[in-house]
């Protein structure tokens, strides 16, 4: 049975007494601006930038660009700062390595997310953040079931909350969209990795 992320989250909202410290690992602007508008309303956000999948540099950095712009720009309630991690392109291949072959949404795709998910959780843990969490949850092309199971487990092994999450839930995917045309936000075609690229399925 499919639980309802979105109810989850609205359950840790709630009993929040005050804001707290959230570390946001983002694949992307146009996935983080709805997010980053919900969520800094109840937390200050720091966003991590890790990203070792996308191929090739050139797209990464135009990425990371446009992150950088996004949160520059865009005015929240509690201030948002961002992490920019090392460029890591090595071990992302390192770590899908004998499953390029995989459809999307397989197991290359899982091993991604935990890749980048346990990033986020390892720099919380050690920076003393209250939560980590993910924009991966708001886009159609990702699995909201598999990215909470990676949280969970990420959140019993590193001991620190996990922000659950089903971001496309309420219409914010399409509120994504709306924001990045405000913002006029660079939207790939291609998830990250050239084996996306050749599927195209984007963010």
């Amino acid at each position: 049975m499919k639980e309802n992320y979105q109810l989850r989250l609205d359950e840790i909202l709630k009993n929040l007494d005050e804001p707290k410290k959230l570390l946001l690992h983002s694949c992307c602007a146009p996935c983080s601006s709805y997010v980053i508008e919900y969520l800094s309303n109840y937390f200050y956000i720091t966003v991590l930038y890790y990203n070792p999948n996308i191929e090739p540099i050139e797209e990464y950095e135009k990425r990371k660009a446009e992150e950088v712009r996004f949160i520059k720009e865009f005015k929240t309630k509690y201030p948002v700062n961002m992490i920019d991690s090392d460029y890591d392109n090595s071990k992302y291949h390192e770590v899908i390595k004998g499953l390029e072959m995989e459809p999307e949404g397989g197991a290359r795709c899982s091993k991604c997310f935990v890749l980048r998910m346990e990033k986020a959780a390892q720099v919380a843990k050690d920076n003393d953040y209250d939560y980590f969490g993910t924009t991966l949850t708001v886009s159609p092309y990702k699995n909201s079931q598999i990215l909470n199971n990676i949280g969970k487990s990420l959140e019993e092994k590193y001991n620190v909350k996990y922000l659950y999450s089903d971001f496309k839930k309420r219409e914010g995917y399409k509120r994504s969209i709306e924001l990045s045309k405000i913002y006029n936000l660079y939207r790939q075609h291609y998830c990250g990795c050239l084996y996306s690229k050749e599927n195209e399925v984007s963010d």
